[in-house]
């Protein structure tokens, strides 16, 4: 696991995180022309910020549980189209971490796709292929000023964001294994995961012990997980797995105050 420090202008009133998980190039479900509508939305948004979060390329070997012989991309086509395809948002990117699919190349082989990606476009430190723990601050927050800074302090947020793992035909396992993993992550904000191809987002809370104080108080915090990019068929047909739709959440965070909402 890595820690990325991101800071953006004390003007900001917002930031909107865009999640970019599951796109699956490479497979013939995949739907290339939502993916490249999805990239020029962040492209066009002057607050927009946005992470990758595994299975950008879908990357299908012999011995894989994806069809090898239905690839529309061999490997370097899929890596040399992420890498086109990001070019523009390169700069918005605050963190990256890999995904199952590219993971069978490293498995395989040693070779760690998503680094390739990453070191192309220039951002490989914000880059780690466990998950990423992301320090986001802008916009400005109460009304005393910083002692060393001079000027009110800047709003923060903690993310963290990982492929993920496991399975389940149905969205509670899914919810609950993110949630168990959410409670051990004392101070995140914000949990981010992708994998199941299930959109959803809720919203537990942990008990904060204040011994300092004597107080006890509840600490919300969003556990969010990302949409995927493919028609339904292939093996989530021959699997009778449920299909899912293309949602595109964007994470909303307010620079005046901690604020986190979630557009579906």
């Amino acid at each position: 696991m890595k820690a990325i420090r991101a800071d953006f202008p004390t003007d900001w009133p917002r930031c909107n995180v865009y999640t970019l998980a599951d796109l699956h190039i490479g497979d013939p479900h995949c739907v290339p022309s939502e993916v490249k509508r999805r990239i020029d939305e962040i492209k066009d948004d002057p607050h927009g910020l946005c992470i990758l979060n595994g299975d950008l390329m879908n990357t299908a070997l012999r011995n894989s549980v994806s069809d090898v012989y239905g690839e529309v991309m061999k490997p370097m086509q899929q890596i040399n189209f992420m890498v086109d395809l990001l070019k523009p948002n390169s700069d918005k990117i605050i963190g990256a971490t890999t995904g199952n699919h590219e993971n069978r190349v490293y498995k395989a082989d040693g070779i760690d796709t998503m680094r390739i990606v990453c070191r192309e476009l220039g951002f490989e430190d914000k880059y780690c292929p466990e998950g990423v723990f992301i320090f986001l601050r802008f916009g400005t927050r109460g009304t005393q000023q910083h002692p060393k800074e001079g000027r009110n302090p800047r709003q923060w947020y903690s993310i963290y964001a990982t492929h993920g793992s496991g399975g389940g035909m149905l969205t509670g396992g899914n919810v609950n294994r993110n949630e168990r993993f959410g409670y051990v992550m004392d101070g995140v904000d914000c949990l981010i995961t992708g994998h199941t191809h299930k959109p959803w987002v809720t919203q537990p809370a942990k008990i904060v012990v204040d011994t300092r104080n004597n107080k006890v108080t509840t600490r919300p915090f969003k556990v969010i997980s990302a949409t995927s990019w493919l028609n339904y068929g292939g093996y989530a047909a021959q699997k009778m797995l449920l299909p899912t739709s293309h949602v595109k959440q964007i994470v909303v965070l307010s620079g005046r105050g901690k604020d986190i909402k979630v557009l579906m």
